[in-house]
């Protein structure tokens, strides 16, 4: 899954990847356990895929925190 695919969904939809994928990782442990791995590299790709959905939700956290605290610092200069 590429960043720029992920930034096109909306917070529902990126909640819903993030729980997929971490219910991947899951099974893939899961597998790891039990000795039936398939794919090596599917955990891999899943802390990815979760680290990049992470980052897009907190980028789109990140404008209003910064417009809270200018306000806040404009506040405080008056």
């Amino acid at each position: 899954m590429k960043a720029r695919d992920i930034r096109e969904l909306t917070e529902e939809e990126l909640q819903q990847r993030l729980r997929d994928r971490a219910g991947a990782l899951m099974a893939f442990r899961m597998q790891l356990a039990t000795g039936v791995v398939d794919n090596t590299r599917a955990a891999r790709e899943a802390r990815r895929d979760i680290a990049r959905i992470r980052t897009v939700m907190r980028e789109r956290r990140a404008p209003a925190a910064g417009a809270a605290l200018d306000m806040a610092a404009k506040k405080g200069a008056e």
